[in-house]
């Protein structure tokens, strides 16, 4: 079971009682923090799940297409493979290949077809992409609120301070403490970000390349395909 970073500073007596004596902005900016914590994880877990079924499923696509002789094989066990945006990049491909054959008999345009998968290609990548910036986000923004509700904790406590007109380490302590809470719950929240938007990115630029590799084994294909003498008609 995953944990929110931001959810193991609530664990300890002590932790508690430091976070339940803060002031009202310190409490919202933890909460805010909180927020992200748990949306980013979100994000992260459902996008490594995605990620790992589309290497799965690219891998065993790669060895069916591989296998097939004709793009009317592959077409065929293609939908098995869905998670992969390899299936997509071979449909952008497929589709084209129908529309010329459709038009006029036969393929006038391999380069159309290129740029089909490139399209196509492009919309798998930006569809694994999404949700993903908001770890970037998280990562940026998170540090600054807690750093906010730390400034915002320093001030108060140098005012109680101000006020009681006992200045020692014992009466300063408490409210110093208090305020750092914010700042680690803003480095619990951003580290775990920061570390997964960039394993992700790596990732999806790992699938970007294989796309484009299949769009060059898929050329192939086509080119055989092309190549190869039509069927002859006994009589």
């Amino acid at each position: 079971m995953h944990c929110s970073p931001v959810f193991l500073l609530f664990v300890g007596g002590e932790i508690v009682d430091l976070v339940l004596q803060t002031g009202a902005v310190a409490k919202a900016a933890l909460l805010l923090l909180l927020a992200f914590s748990v949306i980013s994880w979100a994000v992260i877990l459902s996008k490594w799940r995605v990620i790992q079924r589309a290497r799965t499923q690219s891998a065993r696509f790669v060895r069916a297409f591989r296998k097939a002789q004709r793009m009317q094989d592959v077409a065929s066990v293609a939908e098995q493979f869905r998670p992969s945006p390899l299936v997509g990049v071979f449909g952008g491909a497929v589709e084209e290949f129908r529309r010329q054959m459709g038009m006029t008999g036969s393929v006038q345009n391999v380069v159309a077809i290129q740029r089909a998968m490139q399209v196509a290609s492009s919309e798998e990548i930006t569809r694994l992409e999404r949700n993903v910036p908001w770890l970037a986000i998280t990562g940026a923004v998170t540090p600054f609120i807690g750093l906010f509700g730390t400034v915002w904790g320093i001030i108060d406590a140098f005012h109680g301070l101000g006020t009681a007109g006992a200045a020692t380490l014992r009466a300063v302590a408490p409210g110093v403490s208090e305020a750092l809470i914010t700042t680690a719950a803003g480095l619990a929240a951003a580290i775990p970000a920061v570390i997964a938007y960039n394993l992700i990115n790596a990732s999806i630029r790992e699938l970007a390349a294989r796309n484009d590799d299949f769009s060059l084994e898929m050329l192939n294909l086509v080119e055989r395909q092309l190549a190869a003498p039509a069927p002859e008609v006994r009589r």
